[in-house]
């Protein structure tokens, strides 16, 4: 059984890649050109160069394709980049989801959480929720139309589950994306840790509950993939802790908030570079991100393995290639 990754070197898609290879699988993985080489380096895959940006390098892709697992796209959290964001996250789905319906591909398409409602400790949100109360930025516009991309193709004939995770962490974070966060608090920089409440779960799980959801997930139905709920200060100390860092003292108060995130949105339109502190991703980041994975765990059989687990093996990732020269290892 053929399955092509998109995504193939960021953290989700090089994942399932190296669980397709575990399993005996055979992999064909889409990349651009000037993808970096390490992430594939030494892996029994078939490369495909191209771009899901452009139709005909898809549909090459595509060729005797049964399985597509479309974990590509463009992540920042901020104000600007809305349109480039549209091209990558929802046309680069739409030519993906039309050429797997025209191949006759199942496909799993890896969303986010940030495009599911929000909850709270006392109800979680799950994939019913309503989508009030939140933030609407770019990133989180795109993936809400990616998604709706996804159910056209659906209308059409094709087979696509979507699977929603929330914040990973985990090995084989080449960029580092999420895992930078972890990143900078084991360098001792996570002092104040941001308002908010978040869920953290393990790429090793949600990498196997994509490739569940081709057996065990129904068309058109959506999964939230979750883990732990908790606050962002908590978790800056359980990675502090694993990390042998400074742990942070308190979380940022609303005022101090609002003001590092006007100033960030300030510094970004003199010098026209957004970083990410900005008004966008702190009001994120302050939202109430909590949530069930109920169905996930009913329907396909979608297990977490404990948080302590998961920072440990992270962070000594991280230090095995390179990221912390000098930091301790995890505990």
């Amino acid at each position: 059984m053929l399955t092509l990754v998109t995504g193939a070197t960021g953290l989700v898609g090089n994942n399932v890649v190296r669980r397709l290879l575990d399993q005996g699988q055979a992999v064909r993985v889409l990349v651009r050109a000037s993808a970096a080489e390490r992430p594939l380096e030494g892996l029994a895959v078939e490369r495909v160069f191209g771009d899901i940006c452009d139709p005909a390098s898809v549909c090459a892709a595509m060729a005797d394709v049964e399985r597509v697992v479309h974990s590509a796209g463009d992540v920042r959290i901020g104000w600007t980049g809305l349109e480039r964001m549209r091209r990558v996250n929802v046309d680069g789905t739409r030519h993906v989801a039309r050429a797997a319906r025209e191949a006759g591909a199942r496909l799993v398409h890896v969303s986010t959480a940030d495009a599911a409602g929000i909850g709270s400790y006392d109800t979680p949100a799950d994939e019913e929720t309503s989508r009030r109360g939140d933030v609407l930025t770019p990133y989180v516009v795109t993936k809400r139309e990616a998604e709706q991309a996804i159910h056209e193709e659906i209308d059409r004939g094709l087979w696509a589950a979507i699977v929603n995770p929330a914040f990973m962490l985990g090995p084989w974070d080449w960029k580092p994306s999420s895992g930078q966060m972890l990143v900078e608090v084991g360098r001792g920089r996570g002092t104040f840790a941001p308002r908010g409440d978040f869920s953290v779960v393990d790429v090793r799980d949600v990498a196997a509950a994509i490739l569940a959801a081709f057996d065990r997930g129904e068309s058109g139905r959506r999964y939230l993939l979750s883990g732990e709920n908790m606050s962002y200060l908590d978790a800056w100390r359980q990675f502090a802790e694993v990390a042998g860092a400074r742990r942070p003292l308190t979380a940022i108060g609303p005022v101090i908030s609002w003001l590092a995130g006007r100033g960030g949105d300030l510094a970004a339109r003199i010098t026209g570079s957004e970083s990410n502190v900005n008004s966008g991703a702190l009001a994120m980041a302050a939202l109430p991100k909590i949530y069930s994975c109920a169905r996930a765990e009913q329907e396909l059989g979608f297990r977490r393995r404990p948080l302590d687990e998961t920072i440990r093996d992270a962070w000594n990732w991280f230090r095995e290639y390179g990221y912390v020269k000098g930091a301790a290892s995890g505990n």
